[in-house]
């Protein structure tokens, strides 16, 4: 009588085997200083987010103070300085979005018609180079651009016979001088992804459009604007998942007691409540943090999942 013969399982198409694993382990070492870094510096951090729930006190260590529960966050929504604080950090934040993320697209398509390639790498030079320049320094500019005794801005001003402007005392005009240097700054260098997107679409289409007589606006409009839509949405996903992370050291370099009421954000008022205070609460400064952490969260998913429904490109 013959034996039947059991069938081999078979093995996960993705498993590794240890063969597999011993062959190519150079790039798992190297796959490993990125996890290490991940693991180290992103989630052993999160345990001392428990502190945001619980009375910490320094001699006592994390697990020694008492629990609170969420009195920190009640406190902070109650407190007179919420709606303010939120209120510039939202403000900064979506003006900054909306004003920021359409230039690096327009920078983007224009570099990517021009035909003469010395003025091309000369634009591209100018507009990437502010990226590279410390943010002290860039404040430092933006000071002496607009001081209003030795500032080229008043001295043009003065020159047209208006009167000098101080505007870093101007509260309403702070937002602009955070927006629009921002974009100074980063534009040329966030240009960079798309126009590798750009340097992705089919020549075909372009010569196909060129043939039917098409102007390059409808080109940018019916090919380039739809090739890199993708990345553009991925992009504006990200962004919006760091919607209350303006910009702290900026922010708190351009401040003074002048334009504080407009200055004043989430980042700066953390940093005051939880570092510089004579009684630094850390308690507190964590729970708001945290309180930021979870808004930035739920802003993430819920255009990721705008983004699916539209059935727009995603992060997952």
């Amino acid at each position: 009588m013959s034996s039947v013969r059991q069938p081999e399982r078979a093995s996960h198409p993705d498993r590794p085997s240890p063969k597999k694993i011993i062959r190519a382990w150079q790039l798992y070492v190297l796959m490993a200083l990125p996890f290490a870094y991940l693991i180290i510096f992103k989630y052993v951090p999160m345990y001392g987010a428990q502190i945001a729930f619980k009375n910490f006190i320094v001699t006592k260590g994390i697990w020694g103070s008492a629990w609170v529960g969420l009195d920190h966050f009640e406190r902070f929504i109650h407190s007179y300085d919420f709606t303010r604080i939120l209120g510039n950090t939202l403000l900064l934040s979506f003006y900054n979005l909306l004003a920021g993320f359409p230039f690096p697209i327009l920078l983007a398509l224009g570099l990517n018609y021009l035909r003469s390639r010395t003025y091309r790498k000369a634009v591209q030079m100018v507009t990437y180079a502010p990226h590279f320049i410390s943010i002290v320094v860039i404040v430092g500019i933006v000071k002496e651009l607009l001081d209003p005794r030795i500032g080229i801005v008043n001295k043009l001003l003065d020159f047209f016979g208006v009167a000098p402007i101080n505007f870093m005392g101007e509260i309403s005009m702070f937002s602009s001088i955070y927006v629009w240097s921002d974009v100074w700054q980063h534009a040329g260098f966030n240009c960079i992804i798309f126009i590798a997107a750009l340097a992705a679409i089919d020549p075909a289409l372009h010569e196909a459009a060129v043939v039917d007589g098409a102007s390059k606006f409808r080109r940018m409009w019916h090919i380039d604007l739809p090739g890199i839509m993708p990345m553009a949405v991925i992009l504006l996903i990200l962004n919006t998942g760091h919607i209350l992370d303006v910009g702290f050291e900026k922010v708190l370099l351009l401040q003074n007691p002048i334009n504080l009421k407009a200055s004043e954000i989430i980042d700066t008022y953390v940093y005051k409540v939880g570092l510089t205070a004579q009684v630094a609460n850390y308690s507190y400064s964590t729970a708001i943090g945290l309180f930021k952490s979870v808004i930035n969260l739920a802003l993430l998913l819920a255009v990721n999942k705008l983004a699916q429904r539209t059935k727009q490109a995603s992060l997952w």
